[in-house]
């Protein structure tokens, strides 16, 4: 009979725990492998809300999970209404559209220096599957739209996909969530297309660490795409910064300065727990460890009033010209106000970010389902959406629970 680990010389559990720690610390050196991704499956939902891994998704149960929920949906008629509101009366106005599954950056916390298994072209959303769902979307009530990625701007025709979702009379704000590198050259472009908020990832304000984060070169076209952003006049310009304590915690504080001289909102994002980010508590920062280090070095730091249903609790230094904030989605959660929804790239419907629920609304197009009734299958999966965390508790739950990574799930 084997030993209990607790039962062992204590020489021996000394180098065991050795042995575990060099081995987390090498994870956060070298972030995700390739086999990562190869081992984990694509998340898909039977028909009875059970989600279920599986290496193959199958037409046939989608359509199937389709018809059930339609032939749910008959037996029992509801009250269509202007909004898609669910069981704890939060009303879903704003909608976040992944245009592609592709990075040009490899950041060590979302993605191996190869890459990831990308889906083939074909199954992907095309551009009039986009602006068909979001018209179906702008019919229930959805007023903001959010382009995310991989990265969006890999996209070829997205300055005409902008002008589209613009021409739809009750879309109010189209913003992009962008990593920088080949975004100046198109500000202009979208713009004019009708792109009105901006935010873009920067972790690290030097650049010989940003091509250690992104193992690639790329600071400085990100830098001056940020210059040119705040020329142009884009209002708000956020600047979205993932904060782990092994890569970049000593930069708080200069990011805080560079809101001095800059007309932007930084945002300290605490790192999210997703599929094979291997992610672990030692490494993520909460949001009072962070709020206590600027106070250190900006002790007048004041509380900005929040929106009803704004993300993050936003700060300033009297006398800068930008702000900062938090985005505190595992210390002190903000779903309570949640009204957000999410396509991904490959046209599944995830109603929470953390939930492992989804339903395909490609598929549905693609059997010819008519739009009424997918604005019904969208409205009984917003009546399903769990108040907090997708149902998984805390941030310890969702470690262990088999989401997409955040790159095949859209930013």
């Amino acid at each position: 009979m084997k030993r209990l680990a607790s039962s062992l010389p204590r020489h021996l559990r000394r180098r065991d725990a050795f042995s575990t720690r060099a081995e987390w610390k090498r994870q956060v050196a070298e972030g995700p492998r390739l086999q990562d991704f190869l081992s984990s499956s694509r998340t898909r939902v039977d028909s009875s809300s059970v989600v279920a891994q599986e290496k193959v998704f199958h037409p046939e149960e989608s359509l199937q999970q389709i018809h059930q929920i339609l032939a749910e949906i008959r037996q029992a008629p509801r009250k269509e209404t202007a909004q898609l509101v669910d069981r704890f009366g939060r009303a879903h106005t704003y909608l976040r559209i992944s245009l592609t599954e592709r990075c040009n950056l490899r950041c060590r916390y979302c993605m191996p220096e190869d890459g990831v298994p990308l889906q083939p072209t074909e199954d992907l959303l095309t551009t009039s599957e986009i602006i068909r769902l979001a018209k179906v979307f702008a019919s229930a009530g959805v007023t903001r739209i959010r382009l995310t990625g991989g990265e969006p701007l890999l996209r070829r025709d997205l300055v005409e996909l902008v002008a589209q979702l613009r021409a739809i009379p009750v879309i109010e704000s189209v913003g992009i969530t962008t990593n920088g590198i080949t975004l100046q050259r198109k500000l202009l472009a979208l713009q004019q297309a009708g792109v009105d908020r901006l935010n873009i990832s920067l972790d690290t304000l030097k650049p010989d660490k940003f091509a250690h984060i992104t193992r690639r070169q790329g600071f400085t076209r990100v830098m001056n795409s940020i210059l040119e952003a705040q020329t142009l006049g884009f209002s708000p310009l956020k600047i979205n910064c993932v904060v782990q304590r092994h890569f970049n915690l000593d930069e708080i504080l200069d990011f805080v300065a560079f809101t001095e001289k800059h007309t932007v909102d930084v945002r300290f994002i605490e790192w999210m727990p997703f599929d094979s980010n291997r992610w672990n508590d030692e490494t993520f920062v909460p949001f009072k460890e962070i709020m206590g280090l600027i106070r250190t070095q900006f002790p007048t730091v004041e509380k900005l009033q929040d929106g009803a249903n704004d993300t993050s609790k936003a700060f300033h230094v009297p006398g800068f010209k930008g702000q900062f904030g938090f985005i505190t989605s595992m210390s002190e959660h903000f779903c309570g106000s949640c009204n957000r929804l999410r396509l991904t790239a490959d046209g599944n419907l995830k109603v929470c970010l953390f939930g492992n629920t989804e339903v395909s609304l490609r598929d549905a197009m693609r059997y010819n389902i008519a739009d009424k009734d997918i604005r019904d299958i969208v409205d009984v999966a917003v009546k399903r959406k769990k108040y907090a965390l997708g149902g998984h508790g805390d941030m310890y739950g969702l470690s262990k629970a088999k989401n997409r990574p955040m790159i095949l799930i859209g930013g």
